[in-house]
């Protein structure tokens, strides 16, 4: 059981590690946009992490095209790093 269970966990960092967020010159000739930056806004904590650890990646895209891309990477990492409003829930 404990063996799976840390077998999981070397699979799901992996994963994790996966879609850590970096320069990548050939997103597009624009840039990175919304999108792009809400993706990188979500996995902002698992990217800070691994960006500790490795020159090669970095937490916010440097080729992007400027306040989408900033609205989006906000957007993201506030809704994963706040809870996305259900620590707003009335306790009864």
């Amino acid at each position: 059981m404990r063996r799976s269970y840390l077998i999981w966990i070397a699979v799901a960092a992996l994963v994790l590690a996966a879609c850590a967020a970096g320069s990548n010159p050939e997103v597009s000739a624009d840039g990175a946009g919304f999108w792009l930056g809400l993706w990188h806004g979500f996995i902002s904590p698992v990217t800070f992490v691994i960006s500790l650890f490795t020159d090669d990646v970095s937490l916010y895209e440097v080729h992007n095209n400027g306040n989408w891309y900033d609205f989006g990477f906000v957007l993201g990492a506030g809704i994963i790093l706040s809870g996305g409003g259900a620590g707003a829930r009335r306790r009864s």
